[in-house]
């Protein structure tokens, strides 16, 4: 239970910027996705963090598909992926919590890139144009998951 003041405001906070940096990207299309962070964040949850870590990501990525058109069902499934496939063999690093976070954050990001290109394949679509903009969104996930 929470008991303090500042951890509702915590809660509330993340939740607001859950429902409204996507709107942000949609407009400032130099924004990061922060797909990878969520990703991690959710992860967390999946481990036993608390059901916040997994109700924000989602609520995130329901407004990322909302907002940019990106398949929510690709996503989790990304996510999911990476747990049940990597994530219990990056945790090997335990001495280097840094570096669980950022392979995790790039591995997350490379399974949702590979299943969103698949999916462009199988119907003919096109969702994601492969730039500097997604090197530069992927570095700046890494970047944020290393400071917080």
């Amino acid at each position: 239970m929470l008991r303090y003041r500042s951890e509702w405001l915590v809660i509330v906070a993340t939740i607001l910027f859950a429902i409204f940096y996507p709107i942000f990207i949609s407009i400032y299309v130099y924004l990061p996705i922060l797909i990878g962070f969520a990703g991690f964040m959710m992860v967390l949850g999946l481990e036993g963090r608390g059901s916040w870590y997994v109700v924000v990501p989602i609520i995130y990525f329901i407004n990322l598909e909302v907002n940019l058109s990106l398949p929510m069902m690709l996503l989790l499934f990304s996510v999911l992926l990476f747990y049940l496939t990597m994530y219990e063999r990056i945790r090997y690093f335990k001495r280097c919590p840094v570096c669980v976070k950022l392979l995790s954050v790039l591995a997350i990001n490379i399974y949702y890139i590979l299943i969103l290109l698949g999916y462009d394949f199988l119907f003919d679509a096109t969702s994601l144009n492969l730039d500097y903009k997604v090197v530069y969104s992927i570095l700046f996930d890494m970047l944020l998951v290393v400071f917080v």
